[in-house]
């Protein structure tokens, strides 16, 4: 299988430089086909040099009028040439992307199966009691909405066929949140989504040091009926955390 790494960036160089050097293990690359693609909302930190340097395809968006993640993701799959998109933010760290690309492969040799999520960590060095208490409730409902069809997986990291992506239009650009719960309840609609078990991707604490995990926790659940209901979010934008 050839894959597509997308990942939308907004002043994250330092973690993007983590990612990137991750990805481009020579041994890896030897292995595994897949290109890599920045797809970036007018960063003013060193990204695009960055990426330039250790990314195949690089598009900066330079109009005034600023672009949200789905956006910029959108933006960054109409560069791919993978036939499995990999839709990763900036700020995660995956300890074992051979492990990661060959679970990835396993898992779509099933036809029938059209998504892939995993469960989301904090980067162990600094996970918490409060961090594992958590994610373990929210991995595990996540688990649960995807066993009883309703379709979920966490932004920090989906795997779509590009063909289903295609199929429905990618994310939906009017969404300032929620634009990954709304996409895979979309797929849902057409097959099955699988959530992995046997891989974790760990992503910063950064936005719940910020804002605690309730405000953060509220967020998402008002802006997730809002766009399971009306198919808008309750959000104007989505506030960037550095």
């Amino acid at each position: 299988m050839k894959f597509s790494a997308i990942i939308p960036t907004l002043n994250e160089a330092k973690l993007l430089s983590n990612l990137l050097s991750l990805l481009n293990d020579i041994k890896l690359r030897e292995e595994i086909d897949f290109d890599i693609i920045i797809s970036d909302d007018g960063s003013r930190d060193r990204i695009i040099e960055i990426a330039l340097d250790k990314a195949e395809k690089v598009i900066a968006h330079t109009n005034q009028q600023k672009q949200n993640i789905a956006s910029s993701r959108n933006c960054g799959a109409n560069l791919a040439n993978g036939s499995i998109f990999i839709f990763i933010n900036a700020d995660v760290r995956i300890n074992n992307l051979k492990l990661f690309f060959t679970n990835i492969e396993n898992i779509f040799n099933d036809k029938e199966i059209l998504a892939l999520t995993f469960r989301v960590k904090v980067f162990p060095e600094d996970e918490t009691i409060s961090d594992k208490f958590f994610h373990f409730i929210y991995n595990e409902y996540f688990h649960f909405l995807n066993l009883i069809g309703l379709g979920m997986g966490r932004g920090e990291c989906q795997v779509v066929r590009k063909e289903i992506y295609e199929r429905l239009g990618g994310y939906d650009e009017s969404l300032a949140a929620g634009e990954e719960f709304n996409l895979f309840r979309r797929i849902r609609k057409l097959g099955k989504i699988f959530f992995s078990t046997y891989i974790s991707v760990y992503e910063s604490p950064r936005r719940f040091r910020k804002f605690g995990y309730w405000r953060v926790t509220v967020s998402w659940i008002k802006n997730g009926i809002s766009v399971w209901l009306r198919r808008r979010s309750i959000s104007a934008n989505w506030e960037e955390v550095r």
